[in-house]
Order: C-alpha cells, then structure tokens, then sequence
C-alpha cells in the first residue's frame, strides 16, 4: 500500500471536479505567462524582488507565476517556475491579507487545493483573506514537474502486492520499487536533490515576498505542516500566523514513522467497523467484535491476490488485493466515504471488486483514461529526499513484522510500498531538529482517528516548537479545520483572524454534524438521546471556552462575535455556567437544560452562539 505519509484529501472531489480544477489550472498557467516574459532573475535580492503579475483565471480566480532556484546556493543556474492562483477576500474593505495554503502530499497540487477554497474553508477566513495556493517545485503544474513512470507501469505498480508472503512476492515488491527509482532517475534526474521540503520552504518566503506581505499567514494540510514547520524553523521572525493540521512528527526517522502511520489506519478502520456493524446490512456483519470485521477482509484480501475479483470499469486494472486495500485506505480519509465503503466492501464479498478500484484510483489520482497526475512521483521523490531511509532490506522485513503485530490489515503494506526510498539515486536529508525558535505561536491541528497522520503526530510537533500549541478533535479521518467541527473552526478562525490563541491542548469533542438550531418548545419534547447529540456537553464547552476568552461560534455573516458582540459573550457566559450545572454526565436531564438554559436558547440575537459543532 503506497500511501503518502500524510497525503491531504480534505473534502472528497468527484473525478469531474478534478478534472475541472486540473483545466483550470492549465488555464491559469497560459493566462499568466502575459504577453512579455520578464528578465529571470539571477540573485538572491532578485528573487525576492519579484512582483506576481496576476492574470483572470475563471470564476474570480487570477493566476501568475513565481521564479525560484534550483539551488539557492546557485541562484544564477537553473530555475523552477511554479503556477500561483488567487482567489481575493470577498470583503476587501477588511481584508487582512494573503493566506497561502497547501494540501500535502508531498506533492499534492496547491493550485487545485486554492480553486476549491469557496468549499473547504469558512466563510469567516474567505471574506478576510486573499487566499493563494501554488504548486511546489516539481508538483503539478510546475516547469519542470518530476516525471517517473507511465499510467500502465503505474498501474502495475499500485496493483503489486506489498503483503509478501514467499521469497517469489517479495522478488515482485523489489523489482517494482527499483523499476520506480530507475524510472525517476532517467525522467527527472536534475529535479531529484532539490524537489525538498527544505527548498520547497524558502520558495514559500520568496512567495511571500512576492505577496506583499511582511509575514506569513499559512494553512498546511497533512505534509503541509512539515512545509510550514521547516518555514518557522528558516524563517521564525517572519511568522504571522501557522495552522498546522494533520502534523507530520519532523523528528520520527522513516521507519517508525511508516509503522505508526500504519496503525493510524487500523485505528480509523476500527471506527468505520465500528459504525458499520452497528447495522444489521453491514457485510462485515452486525454487532460482533471489530477484530472479526479486520479478519474478515484480511482474508477478502488474501484471496483477492491469488484470484483477483470481476472489474466493471473495462480498462484492464486487475482487482487484486493491493488494489482492494488502496481502496479501503482511501475511503478512511473522510467519513463521507464510509456509505461508499459499505457499499464497496459488499459488492466486493459478492465477488465485485469494481467499488474499491474506483475508490483506489482516487487515492492516486488516476483518470478514466488511464494517465495518472504527478502525484505519485512527486510524492516519492519528496519523501524519500526529505529523511534517511535505510538500505538494507533486513531493516525493511523487521519494520514490516513489527507493524504487521501492530497493524494486521495495514502494517505489512504500508511498509513494503515504501521500499522504494532503500533503491533512491540520490541521497536524503538528515533527520532534521525542528524547534522555531523566536517564532510567534504556531497552532497544530490533530485528530484522535485520523488515519494518515496519527494524533500522536501532532502531540510531538506542538512539543518539538518552542511556540507549539495543540488543538485536538475527537473526529474521524483525515485533518480537522473546515470539516464538521465548528469548535475547531470557531478557534482556527480567531487564531487566523485575530491572533487569539488557545490553551495547549484543548481537545473539541462530540461534535454536532449539522450546525445547531434555537430550540424551540417542541424541541423540547424530541427524544433526550437526539437532543444529547445536539448540544454541547459541558466538557466540549468547556473546551471552546479554554481559548483564555469567550469563544462564539459564527452564526451571522462575519460571525456572531462580530454581529452581536454583547449578547454573544452573555448567551456564552450563560451556557457555560448552565452546561456545568446540568449537562455533566450521569445527570442529563434534557428537559432541564432546556428549563435553565431557555434564556440564552431563546435569545433571536445570540442565535450565532449555538450555530456551530
């Protein structure tokens, strides 16, 4: 299972809304280059200097392009020109400024991540910022993008089975990651020593500089965090404001890493088993234990490489039990996907393998035609430079038995599909020491359930920064801020907005998944176990108040705290102190809350302070 080491998916995309974004950004790069290229600079202050030339895209979009080295220690030699899109605050009159944001990967598309900003961020952040995406070196629509190896020899590859039970399946997981490396090498040798995240982070202040901006004010997804945590290292006086969600640990060598990551996914599998088997149509079956349901698609697997299942799509891709499992993972990025799941797994004990090969193909971003985005290179060629990987294969079967004790669906796979780091033809960074120290507070973002960069993760970045502060949300799947928690949102949003910051650790809880209603009186006769569900216990309004002040979900336009300061901080105020009273646990007593609380619920004016998660 080749899975990035925190690969960004965010709000799943249909394959038709990738494709749009992708011409999108064609189009973004032709708009940019403008009738005149301007003389490339040479210099360290020359880079710097550089002013982006925007250009309309579509839907208000504008697009230009960004100069940066190959080797910063060689300015004058050659040169990467990276596409930047830019969607303008809808609020100009109170913009604050640029906020660039990256998805991860490595080597996910900033670009397509920018175009679906109207979508994936809050409406609070879109009216006070410019928010801007580029592609990094080598990604995407970079000039000149890494270039590995074809659809078809992809296709070979992600259908490689990285579960090797004899000596015969693990000659196959060697000759396929050599067949990778060599590929990289011939396509993209000169891109190879410079396509890490180190250099990726001094493009990131040469974008800055290039904004306008006299510091950054950044989002990073997943592997975006460890862009962001390298800036704040390189650059910490030049911080306005980090949001790291779904942390990388900079610190964890790659071995380790991969085995924690792998139980990462065990864990997310185990709450979408969970939920499954809750119903009786769940073909993992209905209220047995989760070690049974890993069991039983273990064996799915198992059986799927010796007999690959039937594949409805018609284009040649063999429903082995890599591929299977690839669609599993994928599906534990967002728990939208679980329905899909259900559904996959079903028809793939039917003998259907068709549902998991669809979800399979988002993971890597392969179209129906066949071709495949950068992704897959980019992804390699970034990790395997970023920290040392061993070159002994003795090193990656012991990883692999100690992550298949830990991880029995996802250990084994996780493991093998990176071997292709032990065969790399150039050699990796040391294993940094990232501290920031002088930065202005950063704020990690984490997920108990997150399957591609496990809590732990965050906990150990936030501790690594000597300004490091810890957010928590006991959510499913993959990164937390612009998803289904309006206490996280709520807090991000102020962090982002106003520089306020929380208390290290807060963790957002039992999140609503629709934005909550002024309850009425027939509210109140509605079963205790929906209304539990719908408003906020008091550890979570305690979490949402340990920001140091009143913390207000936004509920109007601009946000509650905006729109009707007053009343907002006393409906809060109100039901904090009612939410301690009444809602602790063992002494729920809906009707009573409702009673004590009425006041605050039944205030028109203070309705944004319950309009959140």
């Amino acid at each position: 299972m080749r899975a990035g080491t925190g690969r960004r998916r965010g709000r799943p995309l249909s394959r038709l809304a990738a494709a749009v974004w992708l011409a999108l950004a064609a189009g973004c790069s032709a708009a940019a280059a403008g009738p005149a290229a301007a003389p490339e600079p040479s210099t360290p202050a020359g880079y710097y200097a550089q002013r982006l030339d925007w250009q309309p895209c579509d839907n208000g979009f504008e697009c230009a392009r960004l100069v940066v080295p190959f080797d910063y220690g060689r300015p004058d030699w050659r040169r990467f020109t990276l596409p930047v899109i830019k969607l303008p605050a809808s609020d100009p009159s109170r913009r604050i400024g640029a906020l660039v944001v990256n998805p991860g990967g490595p080597g996910g598309s900033g670009v397509q991540y920018a175009l679906g900003a109207r979508s994936e961020l809050p409406a609070a952040v879109l009216a006070r910022f410019d928010i801007v995406g580029f592609d990094p070196r080598g990604v995407g629509g970079s000039e000149p993008a890494l270039t590995c190896l074809t659809g078809p020899q992809l296709d070979q590859y992600f259908a490689t089975n990285d579960a090797p039970a004899d000596a015969a399946e693990l000659a196959g997981v060697i000759a396929e990651s050599k067949l990778f490396a060599a590929a990289c090498a011939r396509n993209s040798a000169a891109q190879l020593p410079y396509v890490g995240t180190q250099n990726a982070a001094r493009d990131l202040d040469v974008l800055r500089a290039a904004l306008g901006e006299s510091r950054l004010s950044f989002l990073g997804k997943s592997y975006g965090t460890y862009l962001g945590a390298w800036y704040a290292q390189l650059f910490p006086g030049r911080v306005r404001a980090l949001v790291l969600d779904g942390a990388v640990d900079p610190d964890l060598p790659s071995l380790p890493l991969g085995i924690t990551q792998a139980e990462g996914f065990q864990v997310a599998f185990g709450s979408f088993a969970a939920w499954c088997m809750a119903s009786a149509s769940c073909p993992l079956g209905h209220d047995g234990p989760v070690s049974s349901a890993v069991a039983k698609v273990r064996g799915l697997i198992m059986r799927a490489n010796s007999m690959p299942l039937a594949n409805q799509v018609g284009d040649g891709q063999v429903a082995d039990g890599a591929m299977l499992l690839n669609g599993v993972a994928f599906a534990l990025y967002s728990r939208s996907y679980w329905p899909d799941l259900r559904a996959a797994l079903a028809g793939a004990f039917a003998g259907d393998g068709t549902g998991l090969v669809e979800l399979a193909n988002l993971l890597y971003q392969r179209s129906p035609n066949g071709t495949y985005s950068n992704l897959a290179g980019a992804d390699t060629a970034i990790s395997c430079l970023d920290r040392p990987w061993p070159r002994s294969l003795a090193a990656w079967q012991s990883a692999a038995s100690a992550a298949q004790r830990d991880a029995p669906l996802f250990g084994a796979p996780i493991m093998w599909g990176s071997l292709t780091c032990a065969y790399w033809p150039v050699p990796s960074y040391p294993l940094p020491r990232i501290r920031a120290a002088g930065s202005r507070p950063v704020l990690v973002v984490g997920t108990l359930r997150d399957p591609a960069t496990p809590y732990r993760w965050a906990q150990a970045l936030a501790g690594d920064l000597a300004s490091g502060v810890l957010l928590g949300w006991d959510g499913d799947g993959h990164t937390a801020y612009g998803e289904r928690s309006g206490c996280v949102n709520t807090i991000v949003n102020d962090y982002l907005i106003s520089l306020s910051v929380p208390r290290s650790g807060t963790v957002c809880r039992l999140l609503a998944p629709t934005a909550l209603a002024v309850p009425d009186s027939a509210t109140a006769s509605r079963g205790s176990e929906r209304l539990k569900s719908e408003l906020l216990p008091a550890r979570s309004v305690r979490c949402v108040h340990g920001t140091g002040r009143t913390a207000c979900f936004p509920g109007a336009p601009g946000g509650a705290s905006e729109a009707h300061p007053t009343a907002c901080r006393r409906c809060s105020e109100s039901w904090r102190r009612c939410a301690r009273r009444y809602a602790s646990p063992g002494v729920w007593r809906p009707s009573t809350w409702l009673l004590r609380c009425g006041t605050c619920l039944s205030s028109r004016a203070a309705a944004g302070c319950l309009n959140g998660g």
